[in-house]
């Protein structure tokens, strides 16, 4: 007891001062710290086949199945919505590729990188848009995870189903459900301290565990519906208020791109840990490729779940309860609850604390913007969220407005106005940086505004850059 008492106390005494350790910034100024610095070359180990883990770790989660849903609800079968996820999918691999190659040339997070872009003080408000959209990722991520776990016991302790609810209805969650919140809480908060090069062994323990567990689901459900039913076939269309036209297209391909247009600026958190610049390439094929075979799963139990039970069923918890073996309940409600906590942590937790610490490098690293991001995720009532598929939806739709732009931007002038050559001393020292800040914030602000309006795309071009 007095040895972890000792590596607790050691843990813990740097996080009890207001500053962080002056010593842990390379630089020495307010705007470095450890997390912020650029990573030592032996630090930077991951491969291509640990980017492969990535991918999965990020793709085979709730998200998916989320978004599969939101855009099926528009009117889509199988055989419609399959091309749509694929070339959605196809068109984040370029953005999400050239934004890692940023990181991975100088070893550097995306709060450092938008610096260069928007200036040191233009950068914050890039930031914390990302930051909340990230937030808000993982409070959802988080219920439904929960949700997950509560299966699990349900599985163990059958008696669990009854648990006294002592909540109103208009609470959205009942009591069960919250104690289970209260409970993966705790176990990803512990998870999320780790040091992201740690939680690497999560990334590959779930490449490894949860792809044949969506492989026996979709035999399952193929084997159930003797090769597919009605959703699968083309018999019969979801009904949904949206016509299915080719603006119902552009709506699906919304959503996909949607889901990840906060990755496409994720990646130069996780990019500055290749061992070179070829390394990320991989996840151009990546993507398409573990997105759509992904998405199948979900399409074919919905199909399955209408087979057996009468209706439509998106969310994946309410599948598993349908489970009449507790033993398959149990093992996949598991293999569910590792690949929403991997997935939360790589694309929810660890871009977020990124961008907590750079907005604030002096007060905040990244195992406060932890602790402060947990307690945020439970303070949010999210479950309102992912109640129903179109509420998801048109949250999907709306940050990519932002996000979209703003990696949109970050590609446009490192590739295009900088020549992908970046001094990054000065993006750590305010003093040597205000010329260039002065130069560069105001015409990268009016591209966000400008994307958001193609029709001035090319005046504003002319005026800013081509002239």
């Amino acid at each position: 007891m007095s040895v972890l008492k000792a590596r607790l106390k050691t843990r813990l005494a740097p996080h009890l001062h207001l500053r962080v350790p002056f010593k842990s910034g390379k630089y020495g100024s307010r705007w470095s710290n450890q997390d912020m610095d650029p990573i030592p070359p032996e630090q930077r180990t991951w491969g291509a086949l640990d980017y492969w883990a990535y991918w999965c770790a990020d793709m085979l989660a709730p998200p998916l199945i989320s978004t599969v849903s939101s855009v099926m609800a528009l009117g889509f079968t199988a055989r419609e919505t399959i091309p749509i996820f694929f070339f959605g999918f196809a068109i984040c691999s370029v953005v999400i590729t050239l934004t890692a190659k940023m990181g991975a040339t100088y070893a550097v997070s995306f709060p450092v990188i938008v610096r260069s872009v928007f200036g040191m003080y233009g950068s914050i408000p890039a930031i914390a848009i990302r930051s909340f959209v990230v937030m808000i990722w993982t409070a959802i991520l988080i219920v439904q995870a929960s949700n997950y776990l509560q299966r699990c016991i349900e599985a163990i302790w059958p008696s669990f189903i009854t648990f006294l609810n002592h909540l109103p209805e208009s609470a959205g969650i009942d009591s069960a459900g919250l104690l289970c919140l209260f409970l993966y809480w705790f176990l990803q908060t512990g998870l999320a301290l780790m040091k992201i090069s740690k939680l690497r062994v999560l990334f590959w323990i779930k490449s490894i565990i949860v792809p044949p567990t969506f492989l026996a689901l979709f035999i399952w459900a193929v084997t159930i519906t003797k090769g597919g039913g009605p959703l699968i076939k083309g018999e019969m269309k979801l009904t949904s208020r949206y016509m299915n036209t080719a603006y119902s297209v552009l709506q699906g391909l919304n959503a996909v791109i949607g889901l990840f247009s906060s990755l496409a600026t994720n990646m130069p958190d996780f990019g500055r840990f290749s061992k070179n610049r070829m390394a990320d390439n991989y996840q151009l094929f990546a993507l398409p490729i573990i997105g759509t075979l992904g998405a199948l799963t979900p399409m074919f139990v919905t199909d399955a779940h209408s087979y057996l039970w009468g209706e439509f069923e998106w969310y994946m918890p309410n599948v598993i309860a349908k489970f009449d073996s507790r033993a398959a309940k149990f093992f996949v409600s598991a293999n569910f609850l590792l690949a929403t906590i991997s997935n939360q942590i790589a694309a929810g937790t660890y871009p977020s604390s990124n961008d907590v610490s750079g907005m604030m490098p002096k007060y905040v690293n990244n195992f406060r913007a932890t602790v402060f991001l947990s307690v945020f995720a439970t303070a949010y009532t999210p479950w309102n969220i992912v109640r129903n598929a179109s509420g998801l939806l048109a949250f999907l739709s709306g940050y990519s407005c932002l996000m979209g732009p703003l990696a949109g931007t970050m590609i446009s002038d490192y590739y295009l106005v900088k020549k992908s050559k970046l001094d990054v001393d000065q993006l750590y020292t305010c003093a040597r940086f205000s010329t260039l800040q002065s130069r560069c914030s105001l015409p990268c602000v009016n591209g966000m505004q400008t994307c958001r309006q193609p029709s001035k795309c090319k005046t504003f071009l002319q005026e800013n850059f081509l002239a």
